[in-house]
């Protein structure tokens, strides 16, 4: 029997929701969490929720127009050439991608990213970053994300889509 749910877009309406998602999820301080989604530019409006048959929350994919050096200081230092590069380029960030445990293994986090495909062609890559243990890694390779540079925290892909996204890939 297939699993039903809504997906809608999110708003600045769904700050404390996903504060509270991100806190329960990962252990993040709930008072830096909050600073992060008052601050680091989130886009709500290229952010969707998941809602059960009963309206439940039961997956947020929170997107942001932060930048690479706002989620990595050292990559300023370490790598500047690359991260010129980067900047170069037009891109959004998967700030937080959060699934309830009962539909992980489900279609709900293909549909979710789905529900923004066409947003995100609007860019030249999305940015990705995944903290190390994390187990998220080879489902982003699978959508053919690319390692960039790692810290001592995350690991840092790009999803090329535009030709010189992918050209900036291959040099990887």
């Amino acid at each position: 029997m297939p699993i039903e749910y809504t997906l809608q877009r999110m708003s600045s309406e769904d700050e404390q929701l996903t504060v509270a998602w991100m806190t329960r999820q990962y252990g993040f301080d709930p008072k830096e969490v909050e600073e992060w989604v008052a601050h680091l530019h989130f886009n709500w409006s290229k952010s969707v929720k998941a809602l059960d048959a009963a309206g439940e929350v039961i997956g947020l994919l929170n997107m942001s127009d932060y930048r690479v050096e706002e989620e990595t200081e050292v990559i300023r230092s370490e790598r500047p050439e690359l991260l010129a590069r980067l900047n170069g380029l037009r891109y959004i960030a998967v700030f937080s991608f959060i699934v309830a445990e009962a539909y992980r293994g489900t279609r709900l986090n293909y549909d979710m990213i789905m529900s923004l495909w066409p947003d995100l062609q609007e860019y030249d890559f999305v940015f990705i970053p995944v903290m190390h243990h994390l187990k998220t890694h080879n489902y982003w390779k699978r959508w053919g994300a690319v390692e960039f540079f790692r810290d001592g925290m995350s690991v840092y892909y790009m999803l090329p889509f535009s030709p010189v996204a992918q050209k900036v890939a291959q040099t990887l």
